[in-house]
């Protein structure tokens, strides 16, 4: 069984907010959208929100503390996104199958349709890159320990072998923030007929699912 480190965990036991912290954040989000984060200052996000300069550094004390809350916020939501999308689209009794594909879909759209991730290569790849290149562990970390939670979870339910999935996961996340950082690819990533049946054809069968499914 895989062993899930600490930061899945922790991602998920953040929040929820209190009504100020949320506008905080709301407002450094939409600010980091419009200037980007170099040229957003704690006096733009104080202005935004309503607070004042003292109020906010005294919830944050400075504008890196700020980013690394934002940054947690935006990999909560997505692990909460991705979550939700299992659940409304497979139920546990679904086979592997279906849920590989559906982990494959909920992964590439919310990539797809992150808009800080998108601005910030776009516009600030160098303050970016290296927290998804050379200091990207702890991204990897996060996607790998996710999906080899799911893993887990169909060996445990009997729809996959056992297998050590830690490699395999590592692997399909690695892909993934591949993905994010050079979008342009042969991959059908805008289409969801067309990412749904990439992920039949080409991921279903890394997880080795039992009978062949197609």
């Amino acid at each position: 069984m895989a062993r899930l480190t600490r930061l899945l965990p922790l991602v998920r036991s953040t929040g929820p907010e209190d009504g100020n912290q949320a506008r905080v954040l709301d407002a450094a989000l939409l600010a980091f959208l419009d200037f980007g984060i170099k040229r957003t200052s704690m006096v733009e996000v104080a202005r935004r929100c309503g607070l004042s300069l003292a109020t906010l550094y005294r919830r944050f004390a400075s504008k890196s503390d700020l980013i690394e809350a934002v940054g947690l916020r935006q990999t909560r939501e997505f692990v909460e996104e991705v979550d939700a999308a299992l659940q409304q689209q497979v139920d546990r009794d679904a086979s592997a199958q279906e849920q590989i594909v559906e982990l494959f879909a909920a992964f590439i759209t919310g990539l797809r349709d992150n808009k800080l991730v998108h601005r910030l290569l776009a516009t600030e790849p160098e303050l970016v890159l290296p927290y998804l290149t050379i200091k990207g562990a702890p991204v990897l970390e996060l996607g790998r320990d996710y999906v080899a939670e799911f893993i887990a979870r169909l060996q445990r339910e009997g729809k996959l072998p056992a297998y050590d999935p830690e490699p395999l996961a590592e692997m399909i996340a690695r892909t993934a923030l591949s993905l994010a950082l050079t979008p342009q690819t042969v991959i059908p990533l805008e289409d969801e007929v067309a990412i749904r049946q990439f992920a039949r054809d080409h991921i279903v069968v890394s997880f080795r699912v039992p009978g062949g499914e197609n």
